[in-house]
């Protein structure tokens, strides 16, 4: 007798398929979460190399990198759009492995100088949290829309404090941009003038990308002339980290529930979104009498 052959209906095969989505479906968020720690824990791994390097720098050079650096050369006075405009992260370079690339900077020439245009492009993991996922370049535009400079996109950005970096715009010259956090323009801080102490300050925090918006930061410093150009590379405590009504200025990330942050004494540390507004801005600040551990 011939004999009948074995096989799956119609029906069973799409019960077999319906289950294996359910496992898919089950599966996914476990498999999305694990990535996101693992970016998380890169992220944090980078704000630590970062906190090393301020320790570096400051050891060799007895204060930590400025904001940014901005003179007028005619006069020697401070201009905030002055040269070079070559920021803090720029400083960093000889202390995170990139000496090659700091050495590709002439500091007599100005950051938008045409023979700068491959360094103030180029990619630097150490400067991105993986969690922000997008292109690693940008173009800034002038005030009137026009491209200005492509630039590196970056994601870790100094603490201005409290002050408003619009009061930085259109002021008479001389005029130095001093805000009251641990990085502004032209800044020169060691850790004898830092009152608060270097574990209740915070120098360096997170900044996510916002493409719709045109909310990109970069390494290299403040492009002269560029929308937007001091925010670029700080920000300040207007709001507390992911804050559903944040500005441009404000610091951010993906992570969910707050941002990384490195503290003066080169610790990071995981600042909640619901930490209280006075405590975070009194962080950000060198001189507020604040010595805060739990936070």
């Amino acid at each position: 007798m011939r004999s009948r052959r074995k096989a799956f209906t119609l029906i069973e095969l799409l019960v077999v398929i319906a289950i294996i989505a359910i496992l898919i479906a089950l599966l996914l968020p476990a498999v999305q979460q694990a990535r996101e720690a693992a970016r998380r824990a890169q992220c944090k791994n980078n704000l630590k190399q970062i906190g090393l390097a301020l320790h570096t720098y400051h050891d060799q050079h007895k204060l930590f990198p400025p904001g940014w650096i901005g003179v007028d050369l005619a006069t020697k006075t401070p201009n905030p759009d002055g040269m070079n405009g070559w920021g803090w992260a720029a400083k960093l370079l000889p202390h995170i492995e990139q000496g090659s690339l700091y050495d590709q900077i002439n500091p007599s020439l100005s950051l938008l100088d045409p023979l700068h245009a491959a360094v103030i492009k180029t990619h630097l993991p150490v400067y991105r949290c993986p969690s922000d996922q997008g292109e690693n370049e940008w173009t800034i535009n002038d005030a009137s829309g026009n491209s200005l400079a492509t630039l590196a996109v970056a994601n870790y950005v100094g603490a201005f404090g409290t002050v408003e970096l619009d009061n930085c715009v259109a002021q008479p010259l001389p005029f130095q941009c001093v805000g009251d956090g641990a990085m502004y323009h032209n800044s020169r801080l060691n850790s004898a003038k830092i009152p608060d102490g270097l574990s209740s300050t915070l120098f360096i925090g997170e900044h996510k990308t916002n493409v719709r918006l045109d909310w990109y930061s970069t390494w290299s410093g403040v492009a002269a002339g560029g929308d937007d150009a001091y925010v670029r590379i700080l920000a300040v405590g207007d709001h507390t980290p992911n804050h559903p009504e944040s500005h441009f200025d404000d610091f951010s990330s993906h992570h969910m529930g707050g941002a990384h942050f490195v503290l003066g004494d080169g610790s990071v540390r995981f600042v909640s979104e619901n930490i209280d507004i006075g405590l975070f801005q009194a962080l950000l600040t060198i001189s507020k009498s604040d010595v805060a551990t739990d936070f």
